[in-house]
C-alpha cells in the first residue's frame, strides 16, 4: 500500500524567489519587445526543455473554462502562434468564445507571463506551410487522431496510423487536414511577473488602448 501524500508537506513548499527584479523604468515601450527579451533568456535558460510550452485556457459560449499546455509557434506584433484540431475541445471551444489567454511560466528565471486576447485562425495557406514543414512522422500522427474523441482503444490510432503509412508511402508529405491549423492569439494584455522575497512580486502590465500600450505596476 502506497503511503498517503502528506499533505501538511504541501501546504508548506516553499521558493525564495531572488534571482531578478522588474521595475517600470527598465521595461521596453512595446511588450513585445519585452517578451522578445524574456523569451531569449528562457531560451538561454532552459535550452531543450521547451520554454515555449504554454497553457492556454479557454471558454466555452456558457463560461465553462478548460485548459491544456500547447507549443508556441512563433510571434510577432501580430501575436501568438499554435496550431491543432479545429475539432478538438479547444478548437470547439474557440469557434464559440474567441476570447482566451495564455500562460508561460520559466521556473530557471523565476518568471511568468499571462497574455489574454482574442484568438483567429490562420489561413489555410499558413497552416499547410507549417504542417508539411513537421517530420512526417508528426504529420501523419495529427492526421490519425480525431482529437479530443472517444476512440475504443490505442489499436484505433494505431491502425489509423498504418493505413496512412500504406497511403503515403511514396509521398514526401501529407496534405494538411482541413480539420487542423493555426491559430494566433491576438493580445489585449500583456503581464509580466518576476519573482521576489517574501511574495512581493514584481507585475507589470501592458494594456492595449486604442492603439497604444499603457503600463502599469499590479500589486502581487
Amino acid at each position: 500500500m502506497k503511503k498517503d501524500i502528506d499533505q501538511e508537506a504541501i501546504a508548506n513548499l516553499r521558493k525564495r524567489y531572488q534571482l531578478h527584479t522588474l521595475e517600470l523604468e527598465s521595461v521596453a515601450d512595446d511588450p513585445f519587445r519585452q517578451f522578445q527579451t524574456w523569451f531569449q533568456e528562457a531560451l538561454e535558460a532552459m535550452g531543450s526543455r521547451e520554454p515555449n510550452a504554454m497553457t492556454l485556457a479557454t471558454a466555452s459560449a456558457a463560461g465553462i473554462p478548460s485548459a491544456r499546455i500547447v507549443l508556441l509557434k512563433g510571434f510577432s506584433e501580430e501575436g501568438f502562434a499554435f496550431y491543432t484540431n479545429y475539432e478538438s475541445q479547444k478548437g470547439k471551444e474557440l469557434a464559440e468564445n474567441p476570447n482566451a489567454a495564455i500562460v508561460f511560466f520559466w521556473p530557471q528565471l523565476e518568471r511568468q507571463v499571462r497574455i489574454c486576447g482574442k484568438v483567429e485562425k490562420m489561413t489555410h495557406q499558413e497552416s499547410e506551410t507549417y504542417f508539411q514543414s513537421r517530420p512526417k512522422a508528426s504529420q501523419m500522427g495529427a492526421a490519425a487522431s480525431p482529437q479530443s474523441q472517444v476512440i475504443p482503444n490505442r489499436k484505433f490510432l494505431e491502425e489509423n496510423l498504418e493505413n496512412l503509412t500504406e497511403q503515403y508511402e511514396n509521398e514526401a508529405v501529407l496534405p494538411c487536414p482541413l480539420h487542423w491549423g493555426g491559430y494566433r492569439l491576438i493580445p489585449t494584455s500583456l503581464e509580466f511577473w518576476q519573482g521576489r522575497p517574501s511574495r512581493l512580486h514584481d507585475r507589470v502590465r501592458y494594456v492595449l488602448e486604442g492603439k497604444a500600450w499603457k503600463i502599469e505596476r499590479l500589486a502581487p
